[in-house]
């Protein structure tokens, strides 16, 4: 066959996504099915697979997204491949309702994303695609999606995830969530993968387990992100979750690199060859917009802004936040501002930081997110949504560490073998923040959010992920009213405080009583969390897998909290 250039299918009609030269409307005829024209594409002259699965994502009344990707035959590297999608009512495929054909092209490493228009509001779909090869058509998987609710009450589910480092275990959690029915969407709040070689973080364990990341270095280059994404997604449990439901996804720092920010990050180092910062951030922007199940944004919008806002009926609108890449500040951090003082000089040094922390013109989200935002906390709560859901990668509770040097034993103390705990203890004296990495770093910014909130009448439910470790808090703002409730997952498989904090089984209990904010913690183990919203309460079910190390797994539910309407507010988290 002749060979499809770029310049070819950029000629094409119809681009859709990545799914080139493709009609996203379908033929019916008299009888309501879809009628397909014959496909005169010539066939791909070698052998394709599947073996990424299929997904969607970024549910809307009327579209959503469906994504997979080709594994093109190495015999012909940069040739398109001819993809068709069809998609059905039922899952036995027999009820179909549109049906669109393109190309997979090698310009976007043969991803395949396909905006759905023109579909029924809160209603089940299935699709699958094929591939035309000389052999005869090739089909992947089978996916479920669905669409929101344009109106109505009708209760809406959310799996809440964060943080899957492939080499520190098995993805269990993503097991229990295909396993989970009726979900109406996965949220997942970033670190969905991690930057590491395998002598990086979770290196030691992976080899351990033969769950090594792939390419063997740490990822620099858009080959080496593509990749990265490709091994992820050849998991067979983040398969089937990807199948199962529509994902609302964002990013947090590994997506790029560890503890990233508008202008640099803590793990870029370009004196070891890792070149441009902007030219990283950018090749990780573009392998994320074609390896996962989401809009890239609009024209004229930065590729990195990926906020956005979902709506479930009259139950809640879902702001998808952005916290990293587009307007965060430079990293303040306690290791680069501490490390190496002597304890006498701590104080004041701590001070000092303070100070700059509390600077009023740092920022998280960017002067043009935080006007995004707080116009669709209004045009939320005024259309008469019961909640406003923050999709936020980070903890937004003010949380200190409890006083170590009071609450643990001498011999808890000499337990104690890493060196960042070793110094957090004699930190924890100065009743500071301890995580600069999450809104306790960017105060000003928490208050602008909270301000805007309380003038918009939202009721704030905070969705977090990043720490590895469950949180349930009710939020204050500095008149010491409350301005809503924080649900923090803790990992896929990445390990939390306490992994690393030895022999303190009571180490939740502690950050419980240290902070007015924070209703329970629970820093052990992995999971994820069942989140479920009717107009009159908003509940999370924390749930826990065992031991990720192992194949095999069990699941238990750990706690449960609460919070009701309560005239135009909500009241404090209550254990249920």
């Amino acid at each position: 066959m002749g060979k499809l250039t770029r310049r070819g299918l950029l000629g094409a009609s119809g681009s859709v996504l990545g799914l080139v030269a493709c009609s996203q409307e379908p033929i019916i005829d008299s009888e309501a099915r879809i009628t397909v024209s014959p496909d005169d594409r010539p066939a791909y002259p070698g052998n394709v697979n599947f073996i990424h699965g299929v997904a969607s994502g970024d549910p809307l009344p009327d579209s959503v997204i469906i994504w997979t990707r080709v594994t093109p035959d190495a015999a012909y590297p940069d040739v398109a491949v001819p993809v068709s999608f069809g998609v059905f009512e039922d899952a036995e495929m027999q009820r179909p309702v549109k049906y669109g054909q393109g190309y997979a092209v090698p310009e976007r490493d043969y991803t395949v994303k396909v905006n759905l228009t023109g579909l029924e509001a809160d209603k089940e779909y299935y699709f699958r695609f094929n591939a035309k090869v000389t052999s005869g058509d090739v089909g992947s998987p089978i996916g479920r999606t669905r669409t929101t609710a344009a109106s109505g009450g009708a209760p809406v589910k959310f799996a809440v995830i964060s943080c899957s480092n492939y080499p520190f275990g098995r993805f269990h959690v993503y097991r229990e969530i295909a396993n989970t029915a009726d979900l109406d969407a996965v949220i997942h709040l970033g670190d969905y993968l991690y930057e590491y070689g395998i002598d990086g973080y979770g290196g030691t364990v992976g080899q351990e387990i033969d769950r090594n990341h792939e390419p063997p270095l740490e990822i620099v280059s858009l080959d080496d992100y593509r990749t990265r994404h490709a091994q992820y997604k050849t998991d067979a449990d983040l398969q089937a979750a990807h199948a199962a439901a529509p994902w609302i996804c964002t990013w947090d720092d590994h997506e790029s690199t560890n503890n990233s920010y508008r202008s640099g990050a803590e793990n870029h180092n370009p004196e070891q060859n890792e070149g441009n910062w902007t030219d990283r951030k950018q090749a990780a922007v573009q392998a994320y917009l074609e390896w996962m199940p989401v809009r890239d944004p609009a024209v004229g919008k930065a590729r990195e802004a990926l906020y956005r806002r979902f709506d479930f009926g009259d139950v809640a609108s879902v702001m998808c936040l952005e916290t990293r890449l587009t307007g965060r500040s430079d990293e303040i951090s306690w290791f680069a501002e501490l490390g190496g003082l002597e304890s006498s000089a701590i104080p004041l040094a701590a001070t000092n930081t303070m100070i700059r922390v509390q600077d009023p013109e740092r920022t998280m989200l960017g002067a043009a997110q935080e006007s995004w935002l707080d116009q669709e906390l209004k045009t939320s709560a005024e259309s008469g949504k019961s909640w406003q859901v923050l999709a936020n990668q980070i903890v937004m509770a003010r949380v200190r560490p409890p006083n170590f040097m009071q609450t643990m034993t001498d011999e808890q103390k000499a337990a104690q073998d890493v060196g960042y705990i070793q110094q957090l203890i004699p930190f924890s004296q100065l009743g500071l923040p301890f995580n600069l990495d999450a809104w306790d770093g960017f105060p000003a910014a928490r208050d602008r959010l909270y301000a805007s909130a309380k003038e918009a009448g939202a009721r704030l439910v905070t969705l977090t992920g990043d720490t590895h470790t469950a949180w349930a808090n009710t939020l204050v703002d500095a008149e010491n009213e409350q301005r809503g409730v924080e649900f923090g997952c803790t990992s896929v498989t990445s390990p939390g405080l306490g992994t690393y904090i030895k022999e303190v089984p009571d180490l939740g209990a502690q950050f419980e009583e240290a902070n007015a904010e924070v209703d329970f913690h629970d820093p052990f183990d992995n999971g994820w969390i069942l989140v479920t919203l009717t107009q009159d309460e908003a509940r999370a079910d924390y749930k826990k897998v065992t031991d990720v190390t192992q194949e095999t797994y069990t699941s238990n539910e750990v706690a449960t909290y609460v919070t009701t309407r309560d005239g135009d507010g909500m009241t404090p988290l209550q254990s249920s």
